[in-house]
């Protein structure tokens, strides 16, 4: 089981960078890069409702459930 996080996808759709959501958001862009490769062990629903509201997404949208 894993959770999939396609906040790469997301940007690329909106056509934002990962900077331009940094500085949005005011997440550091390593904790970002973090997210954006999958190697986050949480988030917070603080933050990813700030990422939701800049990206105007649903949590649904970054996140995903893939049974292995």
């Amino acid at each position: 089981m894993s959770i999939i996080v396609n906040l790469d996808v997301m940007l690329a759709i909106r056509k934002m960078s990962l900077t331009e959501l940094s500085e949005k958001v005011g997440i550091t862009m390593a904790n970002l890069s973090i997210l954006k490769k999958g190697k986050a062990k949480a988030i917070r629903f603080s933050t990813l409702e700030l990422i939701c509201q800049t990206l105007d997404c649903q949590p649904g949208d970054i996140l995903a459930f893939r049974n292995n």
